[in-house]
């Protein structure tokens, strides 16, 4: 299987929102061969807590904009770790520290990358 046309339009919503606030080390997972819940696992980094809610807020207010339902929220109060859970795709948002800590991407490894169309200063593919 792989991510849907929705799916993959999502993920250019949640690109933008969070290029749109400084966000970091973008990585898109293909995860729907391995996680039937989800097509898309979308990882970005923040510089702080602050910057890691200014991204998450953007992504959130964009998605919900463009007519896609967010599930779930967590992590908010902290700014450590955000996850939204958007159904078609998850995005999380990071403190730098975190996301090298937990490692998804290590943990998703089997996933295919998706290719993102981010200023080459942003990519961490």
């Amino acid at each position: 299987m792989s991510a849907s046309r929705t799916s993959m339009d999502q993920l250019a919503t949640a690109v933008e929102a969070a290029r749109d606030k400084h966000g970091e080390n973008f990585v898109a997972l293909d995860v729907s061969g391995l996680f039937p819940l989800s097509d898309i696992f979308f990882l970005v980094s923040g510089r702080s807590e602050r910057n890691v809610q200014a991204i998450a807020d953007e992504v959130e207010d964009k998605m919900i904009a463009a007519g896609t339902k967010r599930i779930r929220r967590e992590g908010r109060a902290a700014g450590r770790w955000i996850l939204l859970d958007f159904g078609d795709i998850i995005v999380h948002i990071f403190h730098q520290e975190e996301r090298a800590y937990y490692d998804l991407e290590r943990l998703w490894k089997d996933c295919p990358a998706i290719s993102l169309d981010v200023p080459e200063a942003s990519v961490d593919a």
